[in-house]
């Protein structure tokens, strides 16, 4: 029986049992089951590179955005009335055959957009395409799903869409879970808890061990700190989970009634939009900038103004929102140079405010850094270390300059 087949019978399985205390056990063995079998469908088998054109597209800008959607629900024109970017639009299906960026600028932010193919029901198992359009979707800080309204309310694609994507290991608006997971070379299973587990049984130990031996782990240290699911459980002990924000755009809305559009749009994470009308536009725009999560931080030297041209741009996703951020997005000199700073703006309680690189700073601050003095740099435990470290390279780098140099030497 291959790997399709028996996941099918498993998604039966699940369908027809019923969900409580006495069954929560079961459920979570087949549930583990069941992703197990997705990570190997997943996985490439022996010979398969190089037989299909990728969708790889080297990242620029600030931030990324990738259009997810059936076809025939507006990508690509989404993608040419924002950016500069002209992308084929016809009225057939799969228009779009390959990946195609564009960028735009917000807020002075540099955004690189990805107009993908359209996707269909299957495509996590490789309908399609599907595949290689879905792990775009991993390498993006944030997914908009383009949805037609028209088509929405029999359909379901939105929820197609999640469980493509959910199977895929990217779990849409979701935090990572509170969960401390460390694999042991001996000493068996150890499980703790700090809340009360009311989604993994009567025995929430019991279960968790169960679910480790699925893996053929037993030894490991396991303390949940907050209510989770089996699924939760299981996503943890993966590890290969990409959490990303999702946004969710319904286009076409100039076809549907008034009562339709105010249906969709009290949805969660949704906005209403129509392309050909160019209603909404901008308050999306507005939303995906506040979902990316990108702060912008001003530089200013030692009695000068501030740079307001090119801000550092910082996500929450990425490196953080801290002063020791910045300097690690400047140099990793400036970082081990660094003394203490000066920020001005809304993350100080008045301005200027002295800080050290723990400091959380907010959209539109002004940072000065004030660097270590020679005396304070020789009084540091490991100058002894980078004296050293900077001769040898030195020396390394005239040895290799004579080298090229083709100098003789008299025997």
């Amino acid at each position: 029986m291959g790997i399709q087949e028996r996941i099918k019978d498993i998604e039966k399985e699940l369908n027809h049992t019923q969900l409580n205390k006495a069954t929560s056990t079961h459920i979570g063995m087949l549930k583990s089951q069941l992703s197990k079998l997705r990570s190997q469908m997943m996985e490439p088998g022996p010979g398969s590179g190089g037989g299909h054109e990728g969708f790889d597209v080297q990242k620029n800008g600030d931030g990324r955005v990738a259009l997810i959607g059936f076809p025939s629900v507006g990508k690509s024109s989404l993608l040419e009335h924002v950016t500069d970017t002209t992308s084929e639009v016809a009225a057939y299906e799969f228009t779009t055959l390959t990946c195609i960026p564009g960028n735009l600028v917000i807020n002075d932010t540099k955004i690189q957009m990805l107009d993908l193919p359209g996707i269909i029901e299957g495509a996590a198992s490789g309908k399609g395409r599907g595949k290689e359009v879905i792990a775009v979707a991993r390498s993006a800080d944030l997914v908009l799903m383009v949805l037609d309204a028209l088509k929405e309310t029999g359909n379901q694609h939105r929820k197609i869409l999640e469980r493509e994507m959910e199977t895929m290991g990217i779990r849409l608006n979701q935090k990572p879970p509170d969960v401390y997971f460390r694999k042991k070379a001996g000493g068996g299973v150890k499980f703790n808890a700090t809340v009360n587990l009311t989604h993994l049984g009567d025995n929430p130990g019991d279960l968790v061990g169960r679910v480790l031996h699925q893996y053929r782990i037993h030894n490991a240290e396991v303390l949940i700190r907050e209510n989770i699911t089996v699924d939760q459980l299981i996503d943890v002990i993966e590890g290969n989970r990409k959490y990303i924000r999702c946004l969710y755009v319904y286009n076409k809305i100039d076809c549907v009634s008034i009562e339709e559009v105010d249906e969709l749009a009290r949805n969660d994470h949704s906005v209403v939009i129509s392309l050909y009308m160019n209603l909404n536009v901008d308050y999306m725009l507005q939303k995906m900038w506040e979902y990316l999560g990108l702060v912008r931080i001003y530089t200013k030297r030692r009695g000068q103004p501030p740079d307001l041209t090119e801000p550092i741009v910082l996500s929450t996703e990425r490196h953080g929102l801290t002063v020791e951020a910045v300097c690690k997005s400047v140099s990793k000199d400036l970082l081990d140079k660094f003394n203490f700073s000066y920020v001005w703006g809304r993350s100080t309680k008045y301005n200027p405010q002295r800080c050290g690189l723990s400091h959380v700073i907010a959209d539109e601050d002004v940072l000065q850094v004030v660097a270590k003095t020679l005396v304070q740099e020789k009084q540091s435990k490991d100058y002894r270390a980078k004296v050293d470290a900077y001769n040898a390279q030195i020396a390394k780098d005239r040895k290799a300059k004579k080298g090229k140099s083709g100098v003789r030497v008299k025997k």
